[in-house]
């Protein structure tokens, strides 16, 4: 039988991570984007060396697992107090928040950048020269032809990094951060009823997710009206005159 009257609580113990979930994942995919964007710019236009940086750095980072890329942050980089002392952000390394947005964002930025960088590519050739015809600088070009075609095609692989991050939030719980899965872990060490607590911290996951896709693709189809095909309206029926 299922116990609804404890599915019901469980729920209501989980609500109050919910916040928390969704500010790491909002915090982390903007600071990622503003990350990623300069990364795959110098992917592309940035000459072998921007080429060598971005290829690094996305190595790195896409290659570990996200939760080794917490763990280091957290636990390594706070070896090193004297140094964070010294330049005065000792007050931001040894706190768990701050290395679970750091470690969050250089992820996410990894994969965004590549998500860019493919869409900086699908930028057709000709529609650039044809700019640059017009007299169009750099910035201009940039701002008018390359980065709104770049971003209509980088959405929807934007849109699952999007949610990824939802679910990588997770990851934050090992360092002592009460998100929903935070949470959940407390409750199963007070409860031992591990299935349905999950179940309940699934849900919730899942119902914000679905929030974020539906977001989404009616982003998508709001950018992309001007591209669908046009379809004539149907002739109206004959009318007849007495």
């Amino acid at each position: 039988m299922i116990d609804w009257t404890f599915l019901a609580e469980v729920a209501t113990a989980l609500a109050p991570g919910i916040p928390l979930t969704l500010e790491l994942a909002a915090i982390a995919v903007v600071s990622g984007f503003l990350l990623a964007a300069p990364l795959a710019f110098a992917a592309v236009h940035g000459g072998s060396v921007g080429r060598g940086i971005a290829a690094a750095y996305v190595f790195v980072f896409r290659g570990s697992p996200l939760l080794v890329q917490i763990f280091l942050i957290y636990y390594g980089l706070g070896q090193f107090r004297p140094f964070w002392q010294q330049v005065g952000l000792w007050g931001v390394m040894r706190e768990p928040w701050w290395c679970a947005i750091l470690a969050l964002t250089l992820n996410t930025a990894a994969y965004g950048s590549e998500v860019l960088r493919g869409a900086l590519l699908s930028v057709p050739h000709g529609q650039i020269e044809a700019a640059r015809a017009c007299g169009m600088s750099g910035p201009l070009l940039l701002r008018r032809i390359v980065a709104p075609i770049a971003l209509r095609a980088a959405l929807p692989g934007y849109g699952n990094e999007i949610v990824l991050m939802v679910k990588g939030t997770a990851l934050a719980s090992v360092i002592t951060l009460m998100e929903v899965t935070g949470i959940a872990g407390k409750l199963i060490a007070e409860t031992f009823r591990a299935v349905e607590v999950f179940v309940v911290a699934g849900a919730i996951y899942l119902a914000i997710n679905v929030v974020l896709t539906r977001a989404i693709a009616a982003l998508e189809t709001r950018l992309m009206r001007h591209h669908l095909p046009f379809e004539p309206p149907e002739p109206a029926g004959d009318i007849t005159h007495g």
